[in-house]
């Protein structure tokens, strides 16, 4: 079994370029609405995570120092275990309160059935 989170080239330079601006950011999906699809990326510990929160990835990029995490709502990865996700970027603008919100593109989950 692979990785259950993995990164586009795209969304690892979005990253690099985040952690730059920003500090040490991570990353929550949840199952809500409106960009409930959508991983939302926040600086490092702004998100309180818990008990019904699951660490899925601590994902390792070339030229930023520390894993970026990225967590779940338990209820969606009880939905979603049977999947591998890919974290894309693609143009347009996502939630305000996502960090690439001002940068004209948003983080994006692919997903695919794992092996």
């Amino acid at each position: 079994m692979g990785d259950p989170v993995t990164l586009t080239p795209a969304a690892a330079g979005l990253i690099r370029s985040l952690r730059a601006a920003h500090g040490p950011i991570m990353f929550h999906q949840s199952g809500g609405c409106c960009d409930g699809s959508a991983p939302m990326c926040y600086p490092a510990g702004e998100f309180r995570t818990g008990g019904s929160d699951v660490l899925l990835a601590s994902l390792e990029v070339d030229g930023v120092p520390e894993p970026v995490e990225f967590w779940m709502s338990t209820a969606q990865w009880e939905l979603w275990k049977h999947t591998r996700l890919t974290v894309d970027v693609v143009p347009g603008r996502g939630s305000g309160f996502s960090l690439e919100a001002p940068e004209g593109v948003r983080f994006l989950i692919r997903s695919h059935l794992a092996p």
